[in-house]
This record gives C-alpha cells, sequence and structure tokens, in this order.
C-alpha cells in the first residue's frame, strides 16, 4: 500500500490510550501507513464527524446514527458496558420518577449514555432538563448546584464515592438485565468510506494489532495510559482499562453486533434518531 497518513481521532482517555499504545509508540507493524493522533473529548469527535473531518475516528454508537452515510464500522476498538456503564449520580440517591424534573448535566447530546438515559426514562431529549457539560467537569457542576444529576461516563465511574455523590442508576446494568445480558454499547471506531474495501481491512488489521499489543503488554500499556487517568492510581486504571479493553474491543461478536442493533433500533422506534440503521462493518 502507498503510504499515507491518516488521521486517527480518539479520546484523552486511559482506555484509549491504552488501546492505541502499540500504535502511538510505533510498536506494530503498520504496512506503511502513518498515522496523526489527533485527542479531544468524544463529543467534539462527534461532532467533527458528521461532517467527515477524520479517517479514522473514535465515536459514539448514537452519533453513529448520524454519519453512516460517511463512514463504515471497524471491526475492533469497542467500548462496551458488559453489566456496567454510564452512572447517574446525585448529592443525594434520588428515585427514578424524580430525574426527569431534575436537571441533568450530560457530556454531550449525541453521546451513547444521554441516548441510554432517554431509553431508560422513556423521554426524548426535549422532555429532559439538562445541561452539556465537558465530562470531566460533570462532578463539579453536581457539586457546585449547576445541575441536579451528573451523567457520568469514563473513569468517574470509579471515582464517584471520593467526591461525596451516590449512585441513582447504572445504565449499563439497566441494559444489560433488559436485554438478556448483552452489554451497553457505547462507542466504537469507525473508517471513512472513501477508502476501498481492501484498504478499510489494512487499516482495521493496523489497528486491531495496536489493541492485541496493548493487552499483551498490559504493564507497559497501562503506565503510558496513566498520563490520561486524571488522579487514577494505577490500580484504578488497570481496572478502568479492564472494564473497557477486552474481548469486545478485539471484535464484537455476534452479542455485541445484536447489540448495537438493539440499541439503535429501539431508538428509532421511540423516535430518538431519525432513521432505522443498517449497520456496515468492515
Amino acid at each position: 500500500m502507498v503510504q499515507h497518513v491518516l488521521t486517527l481521532g480518539h479520546s484523552p482517555d486511559p482506555d484509549d490510550a491504552f488501546m492505541f499504545y502499540g500504535l502511538a509508540k510505533e510498536l506494530v507493524p503498520t504496512d506503511g501507513l502513518r498515522f496523526t493522533h489527533i485527542l479531544q473529548d468524544i463529543q467534539t469527535l462527534n461532532e467533527r464527524a458528521t461532517r467527515g473531518e477524520l479517517d479514522i475516528t473514535a465515536i459514539s454508537f448514537h452519533a453513529y446514527a448520524y454519519v453512516s452515510d460517511k463512514y463504515a464500522l471497524l471491526p475492533s476498538g469497542a467500548s462496551m458496558g458488559d453489566g456496567y456503564g454510564p452512572l447517574l449520580v446525585a448529592k443525594k440517591r434520588l428515585q427514578k420518577s424524580e430525574l426527569p424534573a431534575r436537571r441533568i448535566a450530560i457530556p454531550g447530546t449525541m453521546t451513547s449514555a444521554f441516548l441510554a438515559l432517554q431509553l431508560w426514562l422513556q423521554r426524548p431529549a426535549r422532555a429532559l432538563n439538562y445541561v452539556v457539560v465537558p465530562f470531566d467537569q460533570i462532578f463539579q457542576a453536581v457539586k457546585s448546584g449547576r445541575a441536579d444529576v451528573g451523567l457520568i461516563i469514563h473513569e468517574g465511574q470509579l471515582t464517584h464515592q471520593k467526591e461525596g455523590l451516590e449512585v441513582c442508576a447504572d445504565l449499563g446494568a439497566w441494559w444489560s438485565a433488559e436485554n438478556e445480558g448483552l452489554p451497553l454499547p457505547l462507542g466504537g471506531n469507525v473508517i471513512r468510506k472513501r477508502f476501498d474495501p481492501a484498504q478499510r481491512k489494512v487499516i482495521a488489521s493496523v489497528l486491531t494489532a495496536s489493541i492485541q499489543f496493548g493487552l499483551d503488554h498490559r504493564q507497559e500499556a497501562v503506565q503510558h495510559a496513566l498520563q490520561y487517568a486524571r488522579d487514577l492510581d494505577p490500580a484504578l486504571a488497570d481496572k478502568f482499562v479492564g472494564m473497557y479493553v477486552n474481548h469486545w474491543t478485539l471484535d464484537y461478536g455476534e452479542k455485541g453486533r445484536e447489540s448495537i442493533r438493539r440499541f439503535l433500533g429501539r431508538a428509532h422506534e421511540r423516535g430518538l434518531i431519525p432513521h432505522r440503521q443498517e449497520l456496515e462493518f468492515v
């Protein structure tokens, strides 16, 4: 393959850093490809994907509903909540019936966490009182009173107790209980459709090799990821990485694919996304 420089967008988080450790440090073969790593929060990456700005990018599965004309899903790189997932936290525990009337700080309108919240509450975004806050400022929004409840993604799922906040609901646990144990699909990697099928497969194999390298060299990869761990100690960082970089990340499998179909299918049935999605995988 002719050498190209490809833009690769992912979040500045320990799980993504772990996944791309092998690639970032040039420890895996790249078949002549070079990658420019672009680190931005997931809501920004979702928005950029709607404009087709990056060659390869991490996105929320919710956002995929708006970019499937431009991007295909890569077979590796998924973050799945296997019995756990985004948390709703507050200063004191609130009942589900109380939440629609409360102001909820969310990490982005195109995040899968926000779509899962709408499905759980059975209410569309327009019927909720929410404020968009950068994911790493949601704890502060709740503690300061700017919001009553916070929708927590990333490593905040492990640190909410240290912040003095209580869990009102675990959306990943709810999804698994309602869907025969299927994981909650949160995010994945996508590639621009302008690449032909053969190119897509080569690029996909390079990214999968990077994920496998991290899993095979876990201690080194976790050490690399710590620079993005925002106050997590090494043990907690390792735990967080294990939650979201695992066998689901190497390959969705049929259960993973079915969970994405079901997640977006339910969203369409309830009028939360504009059209039913036909999933296109590399």
